[in-house]
């Protein structure tokens, strides 16, 4: 049941996506009532969290049936006792749900109130304690040590250091200042520690911060899947695209057994920094991450030997992974968005360059994952449909395994062609109110129905490269 308001969006961005979502062959497949419907619901649970946090396990340094015992442990802890079930999911070994308790709709709100940016207050609902650089605005009077209520600043109108706040905001819970008013406020940049510590959270899921980091990997479900689909296989040479903070990257290499070879490409060194941690942390030696542009990443001649190193060659990689750059509009919970129309929209031309690169690299016979995290038409079905259309080389392919729903109309895709696509839309079931009764009372094999229906936005499509590209093809 909805708690929060629609997700807050430019008037220009919501007409623009309820367009895609009620195009002419929608409307004339379910009906203009439903189909605007349908879009409403969507519109609503973006702005609420998924019903399940999902963590892939480290198979390379851990079994799964270890890392569950161990987070269980952990979770007992952080609940006080309380008894939440960690499922491991059936289609995909490696990935352990456990289920959000929430929403909790009688907690007492409190005199003192810290109020915090939209994307810390989303961080919030997924489990994170509330840290200083994420903190507007407290109270006049706030010390360490009080009982805080925080609240979320959706629309981004709280001036920082604000002493109160009388615009919209959306309550997150209760927890106790580890620091005073003057200590956030006093202008240190490196100021960056834990600010409130999340006692009563309205939406309960465990905190990942330094839990098991070498033995987890905290990842949306859908996002596990899209590793699942590209199969990588020990001794291959993989390339990941767009690969920061290296999530799917250090999956590849756990799967392939840390056997073979995976290229992880991202353009911002501090992003490429992270992907390096996280493969060290992880303990994954066949990883190599390069600071490098995804568009500039083919070679045309052997001039210039680069041993191994960006740009590549033509036809050098068995696999190849593009979880495109993308409007980021599937991520839950976000109350608020106030991009552009123009921003919304400026990612289709990067993808089809990157898309464009990938298949000159990708050896015949090589197979190509292109993944969102967005739930545009644009983005997804209309790129698939120019794919198709631009590269004859391509072939569509069904994925395994297939857990999302199937693509949506609109793009003029057969529909043979749709169910070989996975969209995972959260509209397609109602958001749950879940406590710890009704998860005694529920059966594992409906959890996890749940917990594929219930994430964020998303889409993968897989393609085989069947022939060479001639010089000719585009």
């Amino acid at each position: 049941m909805s708690i929060f308001p629609k997700i807050s969006l430019r008037l220009e961005v919501e007409n623009y996506l309820k367009e895609g979502f009620m195009n002419k062959e929608i409307v004339s497949a379910f009906g203009k009532e439903k189909a605007e419907r349908k879009f409403e619901t969507l519109l609503n649970h973006l702005s609420h969290p998924p019903s399940f946090t999902t963590v892939r396990v480290n198979t390379h340094l851990a079994s799964v049936q270890r890392v569950k015992n161990l987070l269980l442990d952990e979770l007992q802890k952080q609940f006080n006792g309380l008894s939440v079930p960690v499922i491991q999911h059936p289609d995909l070994q490696d990935v352990l749900l456990i289920p959000v308790i929430g929403p909790r709709r009688n907690i007492e709100k409190q005199q003192c109130e810290a109020i915090v940016g939209a994307q810390c207050g989303s961080a919030v609902l997924r489990g994170a304690h509330v840290y200083v650089p994420g903190i507007v605005s407290a109270s006049k009077f706030m010390k360490a040590g009080d009982a805080v209520s925080v609240y979320s600043d959706i629309k981004g109108k709280c001036k920082k250091g604000a002493k109160e706040f009388d615009g919209t905001k959306v309550f997150l819970g209760n927890g106790i200042s580890e620091l005073g008013r003057r200590e956030i406020f006093n202008g240190l940049p490196e100021l960056k520690g834990m600010g409130v510590r999340m006692t009563e959270p309205v939406y309960l899921s465990p905190s990942f911060d330094n839990v098991l980091p070498s033995y987890l990997f905290l990842q949306n479900l859908p996002s596990a899947v899209v590793t699942h689909v590209l199969d990588p296989q020990p001794g291959e040479k993989i390339l990941d695209l767009c690969a920061a903070p290296g999530g799917k990257t250090t999956h590849i290499a756990a799967l392939m057994h840390d056997q073979g070879e995976v290229i992880a490409l991202d353009k911002l060194p501090n992003k490429v920094k992270k992907i390096k941690q996280n493969a060290l942390l992880l303990g994954l030696n066949s990883i190599r991450a390069f600071c490098f542009d995804g568009t500039k990443a083919l070679k045309f001649d052997m001039v210039k030997d680069t041993e191994g190193e960006p740009p590549f060659l033509p036809e050098s990689f068995d696999r190849i992974l593009l979880d495109a750059p993308c409007s980021g509009m599937g991520q839950r919970p976000s109350m608020a968005c106030s991009w552009t129309l123009k921003e919304v929209t400026s990612y289709q031309p990067l993808q089809r360059k990157l898309f464009t690169v990938a298949v000159k690299l990708l050896k015949p016979g090589g197979v190509l994952v292109y993944s969102t995290c967005t739930i545009t038409l644009a983005e997804n079905e209309e790129q698939v449909a120019w794919a198709l259309t631009t590269f004859p080389c391509l072939q569509l392919q069904p994925q395994e395994p297939q857990i999302g729903g199937e693509g949506m109309m609109g793009a003029g895709l057969s529909f043979e062609q749709l169910k070989q696509l996975q969209r995972f839309d959260p509209s397609v079931v109602p958001l749950q109110d879940m406590d710890i009764d009704s998860l005694r009372e529920s059966r594992v094999e409906d959890m996890v129905w749940l917990a594929n229906k219930d994430c964020i936005g998303f889409f993968i499509a897989k393609f085989v490269k069947c022939k060479s590209i001639q010089e000719k093809d585009p």
